[in-house]
């Protein structure tokens, strides 16, 4: 889980700048993927989107020194915000998310695969939702380990599941594998997005097994579909 503070950011991009080094999206080593996954637009999600029910008590900040402007929005079967991204590189060691590449690393989740580890964030798309408090409890609205979310952003729809938790006050978090689907650079210490990351959460839903992320495709594809037609 990440805790990124705007501090250590600037301080991360000045390191950089004064080293001659580029984040890998400005040397564009992320790719955007072409195509959307599953059969429903950016567009179709996003107009459902545009006004704001708001279902927390309160509201998040996306990172430590920012302030709190986010609500949890509760739409028919759904739950969304609209946040940034910050990345998420916990869970199994793997060449691009361990202690080396990643200052906040941890070597755990809070949700785990069928057989008992922690997800792997550089190859399954997950999100991170925080963990429950006086702000919102995401349980109680219908979210659970392993549910569906279709992420958007810059006009691609991406399915991954929830597969971990974060701070009581911050929200906005994904893990690599996400950020990279979607064009985000997903460096897990100087990349992400500052805003335009929309996530819709889709109540009561669970992909078996969580690290299938075809499955996730697949559940999500449908529940999208639904989202559309009740909202």
């Amino acid at each position: 889980m990440r805790i990124r503070t705007l501090t250590l950011a600037a301080a991360s991009g000045a390191a950089l700048l004064a080293a001659g080094v580029l984040p890998a999206s400005a040397s564009g080593a992320v790719a955007p993927k072409s195509a959307q996954e599953g059969s429903v637009s950016a567009a179709d999600l996003l107009a459902k989107v545009t006004s704001c029910s708001q279902i927390s008590s309160g509201k998040y900040k996306t990172d430590d020194e920012t302030s709190a402007t986010i609500p949890v929005c509760g739409k028919n079967g759904a739950v969304f915000w609209k946040a940034d991204m910050d990345i998420d590189c916990d869970g199994q060691r793997t060449t691009n998310c361990n202690e080396d590449r990643d200052p906040w690393y941890q070597d755990d989740t809070a949700f785990h695969q069928s057989d008992g580890k922690p997800l792997k964030a550089e190859s399954l798309p997950y999100i991170v939702v925080p963990s429950s408090s006086s702000i919102w409890n995401y349980s109680n609205a219908g979210i659970k380990g392993g549910g569906v979310v279709a992420v958007i952003y810059n006009n691609k729809v991406e399915y991954a599941v929830v597969g971990d938790t974060g701070p009581t006050k911050i929200i906005g978090e994904a893990s690599y594998a996400t950020a990279k689907a979607l064009g985000i650079d997903p460096d897990p210490a100087t990349g992400g997005a500052d805003s335009g990351v929309t996530y819709i959460l889709f109540k009561n839903s669970k992909v078996s097994p969580i690290e299938s992320h075809s499955a996730a495709v697949s559940l999500g594809d449908q529940l999208a579909k639904q989202f559309l037609a009740n909202n």
